[in-house]
């Protein structure tokens, strides 16, 4: 059987060589569909690491409130439909203070401003950080870890100290090469000792996430003065189990301070992690399912392809099949011979598809900042893609030629 197998491959070999042409574009047409496939899953592989990875430092125990739900979408259309209004700062502090839920922390931030230029000496940015104002419960209720100095603590803050903690980016920028730690940088003239840097979060929908500086709230509420500026709420249980009940008795705690009526809706939004998790999950599989659905359709396109070059093929080698019969070769011999025949060019194509997918998948996740690891869906797909391809594109082939009568075939010109 091995040395069956071996003729037979020497002989595909050697017919895949004389039709060089038409056996490239035909192992194109596979690699396309596995492209395509394999490329797809890549890439919500990775966006699926990515988004546990987020996700995993702050936990499924935290919330937050703001202005609107996260996951919602206004209808403009809607007449029922309230804008929401801004959490101002004497609610959203009044919020600090009232709610005394056991084992939770409450943290207050705001983005203070956007596009800022941040010096050191002589040396600047491009206009391009944010800034936010936050407190020394901040960095430990959205998962972000100091990796190098100190966070806020109680005392910066209710002394407004001005002193900062930098995203990640500093050190490739304006502190390339130097430890910004007690560095002094100038935001509109404001000087800020650095005391701290963030560990590199990425980007997420295309906004970096270490570009920013974060500054106590009360010294960014007086550098970055403006009208309507919303804030936001950020609590984390450190009891899982008491996270519903945390909800809900944040949600009553702000409808006082809001003063909102039994019969009104919450005019705020209240987002689980694990929710905001879930949903975007749901998103990632959802997209999993169309690169399935494209990936699948091609593949079939270039079944349809492969099985009428074999039989193409099969008319072209009647003479040569009509030789081998005559010589003693049986029906399983020249079967499995165009099944080898399509085996080999099924796998050809399902290997550049697989290079050209993993590829092409780990570029666009470097480009997006997205979190690659080895997608073996992927590499599992692509080999019962090709299997698949193989035995529907060459079984029909492969009877045909078994079935040639010899003698008919040696008068075949």
């Amino acid at each position: 059987m091995v040395g069956l197998f071996k003729e037979n491959t020497k002989i595909a070999l050697d017919s895949i060589r004389s039709q060089a042409l038409r056996t490239s574009l035909t192992v194109l047409i596979i690699a396309i569909g596995i492209w395509a496939l394999v490329g797809v899953l890549t890439l919500v592989t990775a966006l699926e690491n990515t988004i546990l990875s987020n996700f995993a430092s702050m936990g499924s125990n935290a919330f937050s409130i703001s202005q609107y739900d996260f996951s919602s979408e206004i209808n403009q259309n809607d007449v029922e439909q309230k804008v929401n209004p801004i959490i101002s700062y004497p609610q959203a502090k009044a919020f600090v203070e009232d709610y005394k839920y056991p084992f939770t922390t409450t943290s207050l931030s705001f983005t203070a401003a956007s596009g800022i230029e941040v010096k050191h000496d002589i040396d600047k940015t491009d206009p391009e950080i944010s800034v936010l104002g936050v407190d020394e419960n901040f960095c430990t209720n959205k998962g972000l870890e100091v990796v190098k100095g100190r966070n806020f603590n109680s005392f910066d803050i209710d002394n407004n100290n001005y002193v900062c903690v930098l995203g990640s980016d500093f050190e490739k920028g304006l502190f390339a090469n130097r430890n910004p730690i007690d560095k002094v940088i100038s935001i509109r003239g404001a000087k800020f000792k650095v005391i701290g840097v963030l560990k590199e979060k990425g980007s997420t929908f295309g906004n970096s996430q270490d570009l920013r500086v974060l500054i106590p709230n009360q010294v960014a509420r007086s550098l970055f003065s403006a009208p309507n500026i919303n804030y936001d709420l950020d609590v984390k249980v450190n009891n899982e189990q008491l996270l519903d009940a945390a909800v809900d008795d944040a949600i009553l705690t702000l409808r006082q301070i809001r003063k909102l009526s039994p019969v009104e809706k919450n005019n705020f939004g209240i987002e689980r992690s694990d929710d905001l998790r879930r949903t975007l999950l749901d998103q990632v599989d959802f997209l999993s399912i169309i690169g399935w659905v494209i990936g699948l359709l091609t593949v079939f396109g270039s079944t349809i392809a492969l099985t009428n070059i074999m039989l193409v093929s099969v008319s072209e080698r009647t003479r040569e099949i009509g030789i081998r019969k005559s010589l003693g070769a049986r029906k399983s011999t020249i079967g499995w011979q165009f099944l080898t025949e399509t085996f080999v060019i099924s796998q050809l194509g399902g290997l550049l598809g697989l290079i050209l997918g993993i590829s092409t998948g780990y570029l666009i996740a470097a480009v997006l900042n997205f979190k690659f690891s080895t997608p073996w869906l992927a590499i599992i797909a692509t080999l019962l893609t090709t299997i698949i391809v193989t035995i529907v594109s060459g079984l029909i082939p492969a009877l045909k030629a078994a079935k040639l009568d010899p003698v008919e075939a040696l008068r075949y010109e």
